[in-house]
């Protein structure tokens, strides 16, 4: 197997400079955009929505931190200060795991489940506006395959 980094680096062709410079600004702006909508909405911020989805996803409801925070992009501290805002509105819990007396779970209550489901409609106008509207005709399929093959940094050769 060659080693990429031995050969000479070929320039990007306008097509791929420009798609590489459209993915950074959807990278940096989206997240905002959509944040932004939801809390126009008076719903709760893309970060807080994203760690109940995650923890509505996970068995009991509950996941350790350092894992939600994998799930969410943030820093075990980021996430931390994240879970620390659900859980002064009651909408998680934190407790000790069980396995690993060091380790902290962040669990979903039911009033945290209630709240996800009614910030649920404008997280879904929210990308739909701003992300998916612009797919329209476009093999959904293949691009989820490929953001996902993108996404996990190893190379495909």
């Amino acid at each position: 197997m060659s080693n990429p980094s031995a050969e000479t680096p070929q320039p990007l062709t306008p097509d791929e400079e420009s798609l590489v410079r459209a993915l950074g600004q959807v990278m940096h702006v989206l997240p905002r955009a959509i944040d932004a909508d939801m809390v126009g909405d008076r719903q709760l911020p893309l970060t807080e929505y994203t760690a109940l989805m995650n923890l509505s996803e996970a068995p009991d409801r509950r996941m350790r931190m350092n894992e939600l925070a994998a799930l969410c992009h943030l820093s075990l501290s980021g996430m931390t200060r994240t879970i620390i805002r659900l859980e002064t509105q009651g909408l998680v819990r934190r407790e000790r795991c069980e396995e690993d007396a060091r380790g902290w779970n962040a669990v979903l209550t039911d009033a945290g489940y209630a709240r996800l489901q009614e910030s649920w409609p404008s997280h879904l106008a929210a990308v739909r506006r701003r992300f998916l509207q612009h797919f329209e005709g476009f093999d959904l399929a293949q691009l989820a395959r490929a953001f996902q093959q993108a996404g996990t940094a190893e190379p495909t050769d």
